[in-house]
């Protein structure tokens, strides 16, 4: 069944209906010719799957009833937020994208000393930003996600390392690391003696990597040095690899 994302009215869940309004209304009235009797999938974006009949479509919204509800089981048990340096091009869309069925909760773009992307104001930075959540939604969708991950607005550096606070991994792969593998520090959080974290903080540089200062930077605020192997990987590449092999580890991949 064709499953999209819905703000739930408290009034209308105690009636057993849910109102579709917004772009979905179209895509199910046009795009999938749907009509009356047929049945759709609707989560409410907070872990709650709804299997819903669809009674009414006019222009404007879909009037649907509820024959069933669930929580959703797709979402891992480990929140990981990826602080990705921002690429150039059409990088940073294939990222959320892969990062969503990855099951990352967050992406966060940061402005490194290496990024050549800049935003000559905030409401550019904005635009993009909902340009990257409308990917993000979509990606959600096609995954069978419980929630949407969000994707932050445009941050610098010192500002994401602030927002990394409070994680409990925090990993800097980083090309100029030698000795510390990612398999040897995940090694130490999946030991159950160890217990594993709750949350996961993964820093990626954009294309030219991270300057020196930068990770001495995050190192100071408690992020680990990982090295990845003996191939250097790019930025469109790291995150995601980081994000699987950390899922595999510590998440639900296993």
């Amino acid at each position: 069944m064709s499953r999209f994302f819905v703000k739930t009215d408290p009034v209308d869940l105690q009636n057993g209906k849910i109102i579709i309004t917004g772009e979905d209304v179209k895509h199910i009235a046009n795009v999938l010719r749907a009509s009356a009797g047929d049945e759709i999938i609707l989560c409410d974006g907070l872990g709650t799957d709804y299997y819903a009949v669809i009674e009414h479509i006019s222009k404007q919204s879909i009037e649907t009833s509820i024959k069933a509800s669930k929580p959703n089981t797709t979402e891992p048990p480990l929140n990981i937020t990826v602080f990705q340096g921002i690429p150039k091009g059409d990088k940073m869309d294939f990222i959320i994208q892969k990062c969503v069925e990855l099951g990352v909760k967050r992406i966060v773009p940061v402005m490194t000393a290496r990024s050549v992307v800049r935003f000559g104001n905030s409401r550019d930075a904005a635009s993009k930003a909902a340009r990257w959540n409308r990917i993000a939604l979509e990606a959600a969708k096609q995954c069978d996600r419980g929630v949407v991950p969000v994707v932050d607005e445009p941050v610098g550096f010192d500002a994401a390392l602030k927002l990394a606070e409070g994680f409990g991994l925090r990993l800097f792969p980083y090309e100029e690391e030698r000795n510390s593998s990612l398999r040897d520090v995940l090694k130490k959080y999946s030991d159950t003696a160890a217990g594993t974290p709750e949350s996961a903080a993964i820093m990626i540089g954009p294309e030219g990597g991270f300057e020196r200062s930068e990770a001495d930077k995050a190192i100071g605020a408690g992020f680990i040095s990982v090295t990845l192997g003996p191939r250097i990987l790019r930025t469109e590449t790291a995150g995601l690899a980081t994000s699987a092999i950390v899922m595999y580890e510590l998440g639900d991949m296993g």
